[in-house]
């Protein structure tokens, strides 16, 4: 099939396609006399689990990588495993770093004036008391 083909069956742009091959994520298909590209129908598969690894937050370089392994016959299992591990591990900081932050603004709201905001001279932020 060529690259419209292929990126219409996967629900990609053509250009999708395109940068996955020059990102090694596709191997280079044979091309027609007049230069058109003809991917096999592993190609759609192959899109599809890039595609699923990236709704999964994983690095195309990570995915290459994923890719690699599987690509000599043995099973990605243990290394998509650790991938995977240490990616819960950086949504589990990402997640604390925003709850922390999170509550700096919940205590910021607190800290705010309650009724007319009174005269402030410039430079200042708000006076002390807030609605605590």
């Amino acid at each position: 099939m060529r690259v419209a083909e292929l990126a219409e069956a996967v629900g990609v742009r053509p250009d999708t396609v395109r940068y996955y091959e020059r990102a090694g994520l596709l191997a280079p298909p044979p091309r027609t006399a007049s230069g058109y590209r003809v991917y096999a129908q592993d190609a759609v598969e192959r899109i599809r689990f890039v595609r699923g690894c990236q709704r999964l937050g994983l690095r195309l370089r990570e995915i290459a990588d994923l890719l690699a392994v599987r690509d000599t016959g043995v099973c990605p299992c243990e290394p998509a495993e650790e991938l995977l591990t240490r990616h819960i591990a950086e949504l589990d900081a990402e997640l604390a770093r925003l709850t922390a932050l999170r509550g700096s603004l919940v205590e910021m709201v607190r800290g705010l004036p309650e009724g007319r905001c009174p005269d402030i001279g410039p430079g200042t932020w708000c006076p002390p008391g807030g609605r605590g």
